[in-house]
């Protein structure tokens, strides 16, 4: 090769990466226009927040004016959660990398990343930050959809033990094990002691509501036709989304479950939540909603099935409490 075709080379990576690097720009530029409400992040929230996910950046708003200016990170997911100081961040798929898992301290600093390999879906972290959760979906895109696959994992952050996927553990079927290949877990939600959780386990065409022991690796069902579990903060009930008339392609209510009695109330909000909710307290639920024009909105709702849905935060998804 002559010194003169090289260097005609050398000049045209230079332009392309030149082209590349702009639109790079004005994508960015552009993203970060479309933030409601957005304060510089070295501003404060006071009292206590909420953690959202605002045009796909985290950030923080106030609980007694949820609408109002939000604190906006440079942190970018596609699903945040996070209690007692510990975060976790389903980092977005591109199209030169694979997705992966970060877990932020109070700060927001990275502190631990897991590599990943699906379309970030749901997460949660356990009341004293110590254990996080993840559901990817591997084929598929939708709960609804035949023939759709996920992955979930967790991670104990405190000895670093790390379960790839919960088809490792020995799950169990009013009381028989099952092995079958179709099985598909997603939506963990823990208890206050590190160690129990709930999922939801789908196989042969049902779905289950299961009850984990990370240091026994096993998973019971305890309740059918429950999706997307969340513990209240006490421990006694879940949120979850039901399948109506246990057809996920008729949508979902949202309902919340006594977890000792087995009695279901459905609540106020009537449209079809494909959520996994959110206890804000012991007596409100918070949840995404898509609109037609493919914006999320978080609404809330009372937890014992009276009162009416109500928008909590326009434009976000993903609330968790905080502060």
């Amino acid at each position: 090769m002559t010194t003169r075709t090289r260097l005609l080379i050398t000049a045209l990576v230079a332009v392309l990466l030149g082209v590349v690097a702009v639109g790079y720009t004005a994508l960015s530029a552009s993203d970060d226009s479309d933030d409601p409400g957005e304060v510089a992040s070295s501003s404060t929230v006071s009292g206590p927040r909420l953690m959202v996910l605002s045009n796909g950046r985290l950030s923080t708003v106030s609980r007694s004016d949820p609408g109002g200016p939000r604190e906006v990170t440079e942190q970018r997911c596609d699903r945040v959660y996070s209690a007692a100081g510990t975060t976790s961040c389903l980092r977005p798929v591109g199209a030169f990398k694979a997705g992966e898992l970060a877990v932020l301290d109070a700060t927001f600093r990275e502190v631990r990343t897991v590599p990943l390999t699906g379309f970030p879906n749901r997460t949660r972290v356990s009341p004293s930050g110590r254990m996080v959760a993840w559901t990817l979906f591997v084929d598929g895109h939708s709960y609804a959809a035949n023939g759709f696959s996920t992955s979930t994992g967790i991670l104990d952050a405190k000895t670093d033990t790390l379960v790839t996927s919960l088809e490792e553990f020995t799950s169990s079927v009013d009381g028989t094990v099952t092995t079958a290949v179709d099985r598909n877990f997603w939506g963990v939600t823990f208890t206050s002691d590190d160690n129990r959780f709930y999922a939801t386990m789908s196989t042969g065409g049902h779905r289950y509501l299961m009850e984990g022991d990370f240091a026994a690796r096993t998973l019971r069902s305890i309740a059918k036709n429950v999706e997307c579990p969340s513990l209240s903060p006490d421990g006694k009930r879940i949120a979850y989304k039901m399948a109506i008339n246990n057809d996920p392609q008729q949508g979902w209510r949202l309902s919340t479950m006594d977890l000792a009695t087995r009695a279901a109330t459905p609540l106020a909000e009537t449209r079809s939540v494909d959520d996994q909710p959110t206890w804000l307290d012991q007596q409100t639920i918070a949840y995404s909603i898509q609109r037609s024009d493919g914006v999320n909105d978080i609404w809330t709702v009372p937890a014992d099935g009276t009162g009416s849905p109500a928008v909590l935060v326009p434009e976000a998804n993903s609330p968790a409490p905080i502060g």
